[in-house]
């Protein structure tokens, strides 16, 4: 069976920065349009949405908050509504983080607003030849959310500029095709389709490797970081952040109450991610993701900064971000320890 592949760039698709000397759309107290993709780490705004958290803190501050949640696939489309002015807040990637901060500077000046915690992403293939990245060649195709510029695609030449050099950071780049989640773990449990491998988040990855028993590893994405990381983040632009301070501090607020919320009440925060999501999965593989020890839900960002750099010393941003307060707003919960 033939999969035919067509690379996903969500409800924006083509826009790209065309948006970017126009400026966003008029922001405004009381609005909040949130972007947000699929998998496990986005569970903190699936708490926030479910028990209505940000319009909780906005209704203290003496705001009538109106809350929109856009699903969309891959940081180019998140990137894209962003510069558009569609939504408010972007959920995606740290790499597509730095891409939109690196081409917004002096615009519309986009950084990061919180992380939605440190997740370990793995590259699963179901390819018995794959053992490490070395070993793909022209046969396999590698799935992830959006080619060349999301977390998962940049964490890949990042690997690649490690084991070949960084002149040869995109050697990989050739076998990567863009696809959601949901339909990247169908084709690598059933197999049969040009899809060859996944680069995916949690619990797609999971789901992988316990529904097809040929799946394996072939990366892991703290191993290329050094250490648990920040992979998937939300970020505004700065007239958002300017205009609407009420708004944006009821968003930090509820979501750092959801990260809590996650962390104390695992079983009940499992529960709202399969009535949020519709996600049909086993729920003891669910509390697994959710309790492992190297996932941690805190809206602080962590070990972001070495992505950034590479991303520069390779060409792919013109920017060299330096410290964290570089790509991220300044708040104590934010800045304090993060890096």
């Amino acid at each position: 069976m033939k999969l035919h592949i067509s690379r996903v760039s969500g409800l924006l698709a083509g826009a790209a920065f065309l948006a970017l000397g126009a400026g966003a759309a008029q922001a405004a107290e009381g609005q909040l349009r949130i972007a947000q993709q699929f998998g496990v780490v986005y569970l903190t705004l699936n708490v926030a949405q479910e028990q209505g958290l940000f319009e909780k803190y906005a209704k203290e501050a003496g705001v009538d908050l109106k809350v929109e949640f856009v699903q969309l696939s891959g940081g180019a489309a998140v990137n894209d509504a962003l510069l558009s002015g569609s939504i408010d807040v972007a959920g995606a990637g740290v790499g597509p983080l730095f891409t939109i901060w690196d081409r917004t500077q002096g615009r519309q000046n986009v950084k990061g607003v919180a992380s939605l915690g440190n997740f370990p992403y793995y590259l699963t293939t179901n390819n018995p030849d794959v053992e490490t990245i070395a070993d793909f060649t022209d046969k396999d195709r590698i799935a992830l959310p959006a080619v060349g510029v999301s977390v998962q695609a940049r964490i890949l030449q990042w690997a690649s500029a490690q084991l070949w050099g960084d002149e040869e950071f995109d050697r990989l780049d050739r076998f990567t095709v863009a696809l959601p989640h949901p339909e990247a773990v169908a084709a690598l449990i059933k197999g049969g389709t040009e899809i060859t491998a996944h680069f995916g988040n949690p619990p797609f990855q999971e789901q992988i490797l316990a529904e097809n028993p040929n799946a394996r590893i072939a990366l892991k994405s703290y191993d290329v970081q050094g250490g648990p990381a920040s992979s998937t983040v939300l970020y505004a632009a700065e007239k958002f952040v300017a205009e609407s301070p009420k708004t944006y501090k009821a968003f930090l607020d509820g979501l750092e109450e959801a990260a809590r919320f996650v962390r104390e009440n695992p079983e009940a925060a499992a529960d709202i991610y399969v009535k949020t999501s519709g996600a049909k999965i086993d729920r003891d593989l669910l509390l697994g993701v959710i309790t492992n020890p190297e996932v941690t839900f805190t809206i602080t960002p962590q070990n972001t900064l070495g992505l950034g750099q590479f991303l520069h010393r390779v060409g792919a941003i013109k920017t060299e971000p330096k410290a964290l307060t570089d790509y991220f707003f300044a708040d104590p919960r934010i800045s304090s320890n993060g890096s």
